[in-house]
């Protein structure tokens, strides 16, 4: 390792084995950045160790484990000496109604989606407090400010992120610790291919509206607009930032559907204004 390698800042990159994660681990590598690349199976991340020993780590890393999270945070700090960049971008999705959602299925998504996430940032926390520098890049979803039918349970789980990150931003900020959220729309990734799952006990009634949505979102895989080493470029600018914004929305799709919501919300405000403000103690 070269003195400059050594002075590269280092990124840990949850779910690499494909798709975003894996895009921002080759463009962060490509940057001259050193790059801890972890999935659930390492085989399929060893390619990128293989290819730059020097600046590359790969790590088996399931983030429902605890003792998975602590030895890869520990295992990075040991080889490089800190972790200046986490990317939390391990998850997947399921679509159910919300009549349909099935117990188990939901508290695993939740598991990876939102606990594994928040596993992963304290566990980083306690280096990037010490040395007073880091950024925790929280990879969200256009689901994550745009509830639809069919994607209740996913949208909760990126909804709970968004909450979160809002919070740890202002927690953070006193430590010079950067939070942002990126929220992609549909990129051509395995998000609606192999890693998506669905409920197993569909219900005839919700067929017509969130069968047909569920449908659609399956039909679009492998032709989603958006690419994803073009978002992992993006996800780069923001950690080079000195003031990176809380968000930032990636693809047309999200961009039109937060700015309809967002007219909407106007408009709901300015219609119910006097019953909202309608509601404090009067004097007799």
């Amino acid at each position: 390792m070269t003195d400059s390698d050594r002075g590269a800042p280092v990124w840990l990159i949850t779910g690499c084995s494909s798709g975003i994660g894996r895009a921002v681990a080759v463009a962060a590598l490509a940057r001259g950045y050193r790059v801890v690349a972890t999935a659930r199976d390492v085989s399929q991340v060893a390619d990128l160790a293989a290819g730059e020993p020097a600046r590359a780590l790969s790590l088996p890393l399931d983030v429902t484990r605890p003792e998975q999270v602590a030895a890869a945070v520990a295992e990075a700090e040991c080889v490089f000496g800190a972790i200046d960049v986490l990317v939390n971008n391990a998850g997947y999705g399921y679509l159910a109604a919300i009549e349909e959602g099935e117990d188990a299925e939901v508290r695993g998504l939740f598991e990876t989606n939102f606990f594994g996430l928040v596993a992963m940032t304290k566990a980083v926390l306690p280096g990037m407090r010490a040395r007073r520098r880091g950024h925790v890049i929280n990879i969200s979803s256009m689901t994550g400010l745009v509830g639809n039918p069919g994607a209740g349970y996913y949208a909760a789980s990126k909804f709970a992120v968004e909450g979160l990150s809002e919070a740890l931003r202002k927690e953070l900020a006193p430590f010079g610790i950067r939070v942002t959220l990126v929220e992609p729309g549909a990129f051509r990734t395995d998000w609606s291919g192999r890693s998506m799952r669905q409920t197993r006990r569909p219900i005839e009634a919700y067929a017509e509206h969130v069968g047909t949505r569920r449908a659609m979102i399956q039909d679009l895989d492998g032709k989603q607009t958006g690419d994803p080493r073009r978002a992992a470029q993006a996800i780069l600018m923001l950690a080079e930032l000195d003031d990176p914004p809380l968000r930032l929305l990636l693809g047309r799709d999200v961009y039109d559907a937060f700015r309809e919501k967002i007219a909407g919300l106007g408009a709901s405000l300015d219609e119910w204004e006097a019953v909202s403000l309608d509601v404090e103690f009067r004097d007799r």
